[in-house]
C-alpha cells in the first residue's frame, strides 16, 4: 500500500518526529510511504516522492517539518479537493496521513 504523508499549517515541534514515525512504521509493515512536499499546495501540484528510511532516520534534530508546509486556501473548494484526489489516485496512493494543527 502506498501511504502519502503531508504536513500542513505552521511548522511546529514534533512534526518531523511524526513524519518519521509514520514512515518507519509504514516501511516496517511492508508499505511504501510517499512524501507530499509543500502541504496541500504540493498535493494539488503533484509534488509526491518516495520516502525511504534514509530520508527520515536523522530528521528528529531538525526543527519544523522536513516536508515543508504551505497554506492553500483553494483547498476549501470542491474542485481543488477533487484535483488532489485525482493526484493521489493516479499515484496509486491508498491512504493519506495529514500532520498539522488547525485547518489540517
Amino acid at each position: 500500500m502506498r501511504i502519502a504523508i503531508l504536513t500542513s499549517g505552521g511548522d511546529a515541534p514534533g512534526m518531523n518526529a511524526a513524519v518519521r514515525a509514520v514512515a518507519l512504521v509504514a516501511i516496517s509493515l511492508g508499505n511504501e510511504p510517499v512524501a507530499v512536499r509543500h502541504g496541500y499546495r504540493g498535493l494539488v501540484a503533484g509534488e509526491l516522492e518516495p520516502l525511504r528510511t534514509e530520508d527520515v532516520v536523522d530528521i528528529l534534530r531538525v526543527g519544523g517539518t522536513c516536508l515543508q508546509s504551505a497554506r492553500c486556501l483553494e483547498f476549501r473548494e470542491p474542485r481543488t479537493r477533487s484535483a488532489a484526489r485525482s493526484v493521489l489516485t493516479e499515484a496509486g496512493v491508498e491512504a493519506l496521513v495529514v500532520i498539522g494543527g488547525n485547518g489540517s
